[in-house]
């Protein structure tokens, strides 16, 4: 995903949700200050051409499609995922969060050397700065959805769970998949519904882009509001 082909999308987002673009670029270069020189993850090393990966959503259904996970070569897990499939005895090979529930988990993980995609937006620079200081920078990868600025990069994507899906597109993977997605759960926010909606048209515009068919949105597609991306 370049960024002149995200961008429109992007700009839709923030129009629908209220944003400011320079708040997301705050907090951009507030990530990018905080890593300074410190190497960080390359995801190509995560073996992604090819592959099939799990992108794990922190649904209700997560714990009963498990094995699903288990089944893919690749595992991402959005957010509190990670320790849902810890508890169940499942390894992941990356853990993606904007870091507004679990951030220790993602420094756990980077200590033992398991890669977290870190996010950065305009209402999080303060658990930027909480956080990543006391992350491994050898294990973070920096995103934003904001133009990238080295070493803050954007591959596309807006929530969690489809900004792991877009980034395992970037890096050549053959195979989706997605347990742990309910984009009907009744118990979120009013927010959080806005926020899968969005996630929902994203995963359809990438299927479309990937020529390939998300199982997560069958019997979906008719009501799914395309992207507009000119």
């Amino acid at each position: 995903m370049e960024f002149h082909t995200w961008e429109p999308v992007y700009e839709d987002i923030l129009d629908d949700f209220g944003y400011p673009r320079d708040g997301d670029e705050r907090a951009r270069d507030r990530f990018g200050d905080l890593l300074g020189d410190d190497s960080t993850y390359d995801p190509a090393r995560l073996g992604l051409d090819g592959a099939t990966v799990a992108v794990a959503g922190a649904g209700p259904s997560l714990e009963a499609e498990a094995d699903r996970v288990v089944d893919a070569d690749v595992v991402f897990a959005a957010s509190t995922a990670a320790d849902r499939l810890k508890t169940e005895g499942v390894a992941i090979d990356c853990m993606v969060t904007d870091l507004d529930k679990n951030a220790d988990t993602g420094r756990e993980l980077t200590a033992d050397g398991t890669p977290v995609v870190a996010h950065a937006h305009g209402d999080n620079i303060p658990a930027l700065e909480t956080h990543i200081p006391t992350y491994d920078s050898e294990f973070v990868v920096p995103t934003t959805q904001a133009a990238p600025a080295p070493p803050v990069r954007n591959y596309g994507g807006f929530t969690d769970g489809d900004r792991a899906a877009f980034l395992a597109d970037h890096f050549g993977a053959a195979a989706l998949v997605f347990p742990g997605w309910d984009f009907d759960d009744p118990s979120v926010t009013a927010e959080k519904r806005q926020k899968l909606r969005w996630a929902e048209r994203l995963l359809h515009w990438l299927e479309q882009r990937r020529g390939e068919r998300f199982d997560v949105l069958d019997g979906r597609r008719d009501d799914i509001e395309p992207v507009a991306t000119d």
